[in-house]
């Protein structure tokens, strides 16, 4: 989807396959298809931002890219220091050395750290593990981060219960960064922390991108944030990739009628300007068992007989804008304010 050359990382055909399992045998009778040929590219210093309905496979994706799960099949091709890497194929050693370049903040700030760990223990143990430091040097480390990420440094020998949820996310923040990674996969940072919060730690993470030409895997379902601090929008359904493109043009001009119905949903302060809710029948299909052609069609106000046959690929719209629908160049979809 981008220029390769300039990619930081690539994901190519990244799939992942639950099986399902009857009898006392537990013969496999069938798959769940949470990631089912997943493609794009981010370049360094940019953020692109995940998007879908809770169930699509978007932390499973991320998780499958850090190998905190195992793909069934695809690529996750990982440039650093002038080298290439495909994390898919590392071994276990190998892999322990590319980790620190990739690291992750998690949904729920409190379930993500040990509550029987000081701050200092959480935040100085990547760096540890890893022989980057200990004693004073790991310490005065600690405390580095915890001014960056905007906590008190008289904090250091307190317990996660302690703090509140924003806290706790800079905590998580802190420890993601300890290792100065290239790459951040971000797993709803957002969505468990007041509105308030969400500002502040979206703040946050963009100064920090700047500082440190950090890049970002930014899931969220929120798509008002995802607005906020996305160069790119990437948008799946069931597992699949269904369409991406630049942030402002996504917005003003989907080309998909998913992405339609998602942004006619957002909330917006201008209500001069209102936009038509974009109401989808039906439930959303299970990845077990998902429709023929389009997995859409069953809910889409647009669909005809080739979609309930025919799976559309993801086409270039122009623009480096693609959309896997039949009907992409056809269709006058709203957008954002029209």
């Amino acid at each position: 989807m981008q220029n390769g050359s300039k990619a930081l990382i690539e994901v190519r055909g990244l799939k992942k396959y639950f099986p399902i399992q009857e009898g006392l045998l537990r013969r496999v009778v069938g798959h769940v298809r949470a990631v089912d040929d997943v493609s794009f590219d981010i370049p360094a210093g940019k953020t692109l931002g995940l998007v879908g309905e809770s169930g699509c496979g978007k932390t499973t994706l991320g998780r499958c890219i850090v190998r905190a799960m195992e793909p069934t099949a695809g690529e996750v091709i990982l440039r650093v220091n002038d080298q290439e890497f495909d994390l898919t194929k590392l071994s276990a050693k190998e892999l322990r050395a590319v980790r620190p370049h990739i690291q992750m903040v998690f949904q729920d700030p409190y379930l993500s750290l040990s509550p029987r760990k000081t701050v200092l223990n959480i935040v100085g143990e990547p760096l540890y593990i890893n022989k980057v430091a200990e004693g004073r040097a790991l310490e005065q480390r600690v405390r580095d981060l915890m001014d960056l990420v905007g906590l008190d440094v008289k904090y250091l020998n307190r317990y996660p219960h302690a703090f509140s949820g924003g806290q706790r996310q800079r905590i998580g923040i802190a420890r993601a960064i300890s290792l100065n990674p290239e790459l951040i996969i971000c797993d709803e940072p957002v969505s468990a922390l007041d509105v308030s919060v969400q500002a502040q730690i979206l703040n946050l993470l963009q100064d920090l991108q700047r500082e440190f030409n950090l890049t970002y895997l930014f899931i969220a379902h929120d798509l008002s944030v995802v607005e906020h601090i996305s160069d790119r929008v990437a948008v799946m359904y069931v597992g699949k990739l269904i369409e991406i493109g630049d942030t402002e043009e996504l917005f003003q001009k989907p080309r998909h009628p998913y992405t339609e119905a998602l942004l006619s949903a957002i909330p917006r302060p201008d209500l001069s300007r209102p936009m038509k809710e974009v109401t989808l029948e039906g439930e959303v299909p299970s990845p077990a068992n998902p429709p023929s052609g389009c997995y859409f069609h069953p809910r889409c106000p647009y669909a005809k007989d080739i979609c309930k046959h025919e799976a559309p690929p993801l086409v270039d719209m122009g623009n480096n804008h693609f959309s896997a629908c039949h009907f992409a160049k056809e269709l006058d979809l709203q957008g954002v304010g029209e």
